[in-house]
């Protein structure tokens, strides 16, 4: 059974640096973990995860909510799809993403982050 629970970003229960350009703070809740993820100017899945991964797209399904920057999201198919504050998003697994812009993206993801940038 789950209890009430409030946990802080500024004390996370994990930190996943990324290969470069920025990190992903966890706090786990009894209902899973979520994550606020820094994505600095530069920041591209295929190069700063991708080697952690070891899997040619990303395949951890996202859903969350942008808070600033922007990030844009290409699926394996080749659908695009460009993100910004105050949009709330789903991301499923088989895609690339990237920063756009010189302001780091920073968003929350409630979807689970099970492996998400750590090694495979």
């Amino acid at each position: 059974m789950s209890s009430l629970q409030g946990k802080t970003f500024d004390a996370p229960d994990e930190v996943r640096a990324f290969q470069a350009n920025g990190r992903v703070d966890l706090v786990h809740l009894d209902s899973g973990p979520v994550g606020r993820g820094t994505f600095e100017p530069g920041w591209r899945w295929s190069n700063d995860v991708k080697p952690l991964a070891g899997t040619d797209s990303c395949q951890v399904a996202h859903v969350g909510y942008v808070l600033s920057g922007h990030m844009t999201v290409r699926m394996d198919d080749g659908e695009e799809h460009a993100y910004g504050p105050g949009d709330a998003f789903n991301m499923p697994p088989g895609h690339d993403a990237w920063t756009v812009g010189d302001e780091p993206c920073v968003l929350v993801d409630f979807g689970g982050l099970t492996g998400y940038a750590q090694r495979a």
